[in-house]
C-alpha cells in the first residue's frame, strides 16, 4: 500500500527505489485528520480489510474518526466480477474432475497410447472450460441490416478467454497444427479490440471511422476510408473490406454511368479480395475467401491469385481513372495483397497485427514454432510496442516455448484459477513440460509445480464461504499435501449451522474420510450440548459413536433427574432419556430412568381412571424398580410416595405379603441410611414418610387376610 494514500506521513516506510518490485494498492479513505493507527485483517476471498483510525481531535469534531476499507489483492480480473468468477469456479469443477478421472484411467496404459489419446481428452476439457469464459452477450443484430455498420460482434471479448484460446491453439489442438497461422488470424479477429486499452488497433480505427461515417458526405474522398480498409485487409478481415468497398460512391445508381471505369476497378479489387486463397480446412459460414486443405492445391491457387493481382496492378486503366483518392487507395490495397513489407507495416498498428499480416501475404507456409518466434522478434523490432498488454507477454512466452515464462505470465495476469486449470493444456503432448511441471522439487517442500498451483487455488476457494465446498476437488488431486489441507479445511467449518454441517459430513463421505466425519460430529455434539441444544448434542454424539461422551452425559442427566423425580422434573428430561436409549449405562445409570419411565406411564393410566389391570401393571413396575440394584437409594422414598394410590387400592390389596415386606425392608434400610453424613433428603412433603408407613401397614394387613 502506498503510504501517501493513507496519511500525511509514511506509516510503513520503504525505499522509493523498490517500487517496481512492490504491489502498490492506493487507499481512498476520505479521513480529514492524520492517521494514527492501522489494523489489518483478512476479509473474504483474496481481500484485505484495512481499518484506519484518525488522530483524536481536542475539539468537538463531527467528522469520521475511523474508516474500514476492503482492498482486493492481486489475482483477480478487472473484467470479471465476483459473481462471474464464482460461476466460472463452479462450472470448471466438472471438466477438471472428469479430466483427472480420465488421466487415472489412461495412466495404466503404455506411454505411447497415453500420449496418442490424451490430447483429445484435453481438447474436450479445453472446449468445456472455454465455454464458461464467454463474455456478456450483446444486443442482437437488428432485423434490417444497417449498411453503415462495419464492425459487429455478438459478445464482449475478455482477456481471460483470449489467453485460454491462445494456449489451446498452440498446445492442444493437434488437428489444426498445419493451419496454425490461420488460427492466429481468427484469434486476432476475435480479440484485437482488447489491445485498444494500451495502444492503437485496427479494430479501434474501424470503430472510430464507423462512428464518423454518418457525417461523411463523399466517403471515397476521405483518406481514412482507404486507410482503414488497407489496415483491415492486412489482417485478413475480408468481409469488412468488401463491405466497405461497396460503400464507394461509384456504386450509387446516379453515378454508375459517369464513373463506370472507376467502379470497374473497385469491383475488380473487391472480387480479388473475396477470392483470396486460404490454407485452412474451412471458414465460418458466410466468410469470404477460398479455403484449401492441401498445400499443393493452395500453392496453385495462391500463384494464380497473385498473378491476377499483378496483372491488375499493371493495367492501363489506372491512368484513365480520374479519382486520385480511389486510384491510390486501390493500388495500395493491391500492394498489401502482394505482401509489400512497407505497406503492411504502415497498415498495421502494432506488432501482433503485423505478425498476422506476414502469415497472410508473405509467409503463408510458415511451420514450426521456432520460425514463428523469429518472425515475432522481427515484427517487434519493426513495430515497437507503445504499451505493455497482459496478452503480449503470454504470446511471446508461448512462441519462445518457455513453459516457465508462460506459467509466470498467466499467474501474474490471471491469477490462481487460470494456472490451476491451464497446466493441463501446457502438458498436453509435451514430455518436457510434463517433466518440468510434474517433477517433485525439494525447494517446494517435495511437491511439484502442478500441486503447488492447485494448492494455491484451493486456498483461495477455501477462504470464501461460497466456494469452499469445491476446494476438496482440487485438494484431493494433490497427492502430497492435499489431504492434510483438506482435513484442516473440514475441521475449520462451523458446526452451528445444520446445513453446513451436513454438507461437511457429505464431503467426508464422498472422500471416505470416516475418522474426520466422526470427529466433526463429535465436535458438533459437544457444541450443541454446551449451548443448551441437548437433543441435537446427543444426536450428533450418537452419530459419532462417542460412548465416552454419551456416558458422561448420561451420568450428568441421571444426576439432574435424581435431584427430584417429580412429574415436572421428569417431563423436562424424558425426551433426552428416550433419545439416549438404554445402551448408555454409566454407574447407577440410565437403566433406572428407563424403568422409571415405564412405571410413570403405567401410573398415569391408573390416575386417568383405567382398570385394575393397569394398577397391577404399575405395581409390577414398582417392585421391579425396588428390586433392581441400579435404582439408587435416594429414589426409594419418592417412588413409594408416588405409589400411595396403589398401596391404598380400594377394591383389593395389589401387593402380596412378600412384596409388602420387601418395601417395608427398604424403608428400614432407608432409616439406617439417614444416619450417614452424606445422605440427601428427597424433596417431599413432611408427612410423606408417615403416609407411606401407614399405607404399607394397611396393605400388609389386608394382604394377610386375603391369603
Amino acid at each position: 500500500m502506498s503510504p501517501d494514500a493513507v496519511g500525511n506521513g509514511a506509516l510503513i516506510p520503504f525505499s522509493g527505489e523498490t517500487n517496481d518490485s512492490l504491489a502498490v494498492y492506493p487507499l481512498h479513505h476520505g479521513l480529514a485528520r492524520p492517521i494514527s493507527r492501522v489494523a489489518l485483517s483478512w476479509s473474504r476471498g483474496n481481500s484485505l480489510r484495512v481499518s484506519l483510525f484518525a488522530e483524536p481531535s481536542g475539539s468537538f469534531d463531527t467528522g469520521d474518526g475511523a474508516k474500514v476499507i476492503e482492498v482486493k489483492l492481486g489475482g483477480g480480473d478487472p473484467e470479471i466480477d465476483d459473481a462471474d468468477w464464482r460461476r466460472i469456479a463452479y462450472g470448471s469443477v466438472a471438466p477438471f474432475a472428469l479430466l483427472q478421472s480420465r488421466r487415472n484411467s489412461l495412466s495404466a496404459l503404455s506411454k505411447s497410447s497415453y500420449h496418442l489419446d490424451w490430447w483429445e481428452h484435453v481438447l474436450q476439457y479445453s472446449k468445456d472450460i472455454s465455454s464458461l469464459l464467454t463474455g456478456p452477450k450483446l444486443a442482437p443484430n437488428p432485423i434490417i441490416e444497417d449498411p453503415n455498420e462495419i464492425v459487429t460482434k455478438n459478445e464482449e471479448p475478455t482477456c481471460l478467454k483470449a489467453a485460454w484460446e491462445l494456449m489451446e491453439i498452440f498446445y492442444v489442438d493437434k488437428q489444426s497444427q498445419a493451419w496454425l497461422p490461420e488460427k492466429l488470424v481468427d484469434w486476432l479477429a476475435d480479440y484485437d479490440s482488447l489491445f485498444t486499452s494500451t495502444q492503437e488497433t485496427i479494430h479501434g480505427k474501424l470503430v472510430d471511422f464507423q462512428n464518423d461515417l454518418v457525417n461523411i458526405q463523399v466517403i471515397e474522398d476521405d483518406p481514412r476510408y482507404w486507410e482503414v480498409m488497407s489496415s483491415a485487409l492486412s489482417v485478413g478481415w475480408l468481409d469488412i473490406v468488401v463491405k466497405m468497398l461497396r460503400l464507394h460512391g461509384s456504386y450509387q445508381i446516379d453515378q454508375l454511368s459517369k464513373r463506370e471505369l472507376e467502379n470497374g476497378l473497385v469491383e475488380a479489387v473487391a472480387v480479388l479480395i473475396s477470392k483470396m486463397p486460404r490454407l485452412r480446412p474451412e471458414s465460418a459460414a458466410g466468410n469470404l475467401g477460398e479455403c484449401f486443405k492441401s498445400k499443393p492445391d493452395f500453392t496453385k491457387a495462391w500463384e494464380k491469385w497473385r498473378s491476377q493481382i499483378t496483372k491488375l496492378d499493371c493495367s492501363p486503366y489506372w491512368i484513365q481513372c480520374d479519382n486520385q483518392q480511389t486510384r491510390e487507395g486501390l493500388r495500395n490495397m493491391l500492394q498489401v495483397m502482394l505482401g509489400n513489407t512497407e505497406n503492411l507495416c504502415t497498415a498495421s498498428c502494432y506488432w501482433i497485427e503485423l505478425y498476422v499480416s506476414h502469415f497472410l501475404y508473405i509467409r503463408p507456409f510458415t511451420t514450426g514454432i521456432e520460425s514463428m518466434y523469429n518472425l515475432a522478434q522481427k515484427c517487434i523490432q519493426l513495430k515497437t510496442p507503445t504499451g505493455t498488454h497482459r496478452l503480449t507477454g503470454l504470446m511471446i512466452g508461448i512462441l519462445a516455448e518457455n513453459t516457465e515464462v508462460v506459467i509466470a505470465e498467466i499467474s501474474r495476469e490471471f491469477g490462481p484459477w487460470m494456472v490451476a486449470h491451464a497446466v493441463e493444456l501446457l502438458t498436453s503432448g509435451s514430455e518436457e513440460a510434463e517433466i518440468l511441471l510434474h517433477d517433485e522439487r525439494y525447494n517446494l517442500g517435495g511437491i511439484s509445480m502442478v500441486e503447488l498451483h492447485r494448492l494455491a487455488y484451493a486456498q483461495v476457494l477455501s477462504s470464501h464461504a461460497l466456494t469452499w465446498q469445491i476446494a476438496p476437488i482440487y485438494l484431493t488431486s494433490c497427492m502430497k499435501q492435499g489431504m492434510g489441507l483438506l482435513e484442516n479445511l473440514l475441521y475449520r467449518q462451523s458446526v452451528q449451522h445444520n446445513n453446513l454441517l451436513l454438507k461437511n459430513i457429505e464431503i467426508c463421505r464422498l472422500y471416505e474420510l470416516d475418522h474426520i466425519s466422526s470427529n466433526i460430529m463429535k465436535v458438533a455434539g459437544v457444541y450443541h450440548w454446551k449451548h443448551g441444544r441437548k437433543g441435537a448434542g446427543v444426536f450428533w454424539l450418537q452419530q459419532s459413536q462417542d460412548t465416552n461422551c454419551l456416558d458422561r452425559i448420561a451420568q450428568q442427566l441421571f444426576d439432574s433427574v435424581g435431584k427430584s423425580i417429580s412429574d415436572e422434573s421428569f417431563k423436562q428430561w424424558e425426551g433426552l432419556i428416550e433419545l439416549l436409549g438404554s445402551e448408555s449405562k454409566p454407574a447407577g445409570g440410565l437403566e433406572f430412568l428407563h424403568k422409571y419411565r415405564d412405571f410413570k406411564k403405567s401410573l398415569q393410566m391408573v390416575y386417568s381412571g383405567k382398570s385394575t389391570d393397569a394398577a397391577r401393571q404399575a405395581v409390577g413396575s414398582l417392585i421391579l424398580l425396588m428390586k433392581n440394584p441400579s435404582t439408587p437409594q435416594r429414589f426409594w422414598l419418592p417412588l413409594l410416595f408416588d405409589s400411595l394410590k396403589l398401596l391404598n387400592w380400594k377394591d383389593s390389596p395389589l401387593l402380596s405379603v412378600s412384596e409388602t415386606n420387601l418395601l417395608l425392608n427398604k424403608l428400614q434400610e432407608l432409616s439406617l441410611a439417614r444416619q450417614r453424613p452424606h445422605f440427601t433428603e428427597p424433596n417431599l412433603p413432611p408427612q410423606a414418610l408417615s403416609s407411606i408407613r401407614l399405607a404399607l401397614a394397611t396393605n400388609l394387613g389386608r394382604a394377610i387376610l386375603d391369603e
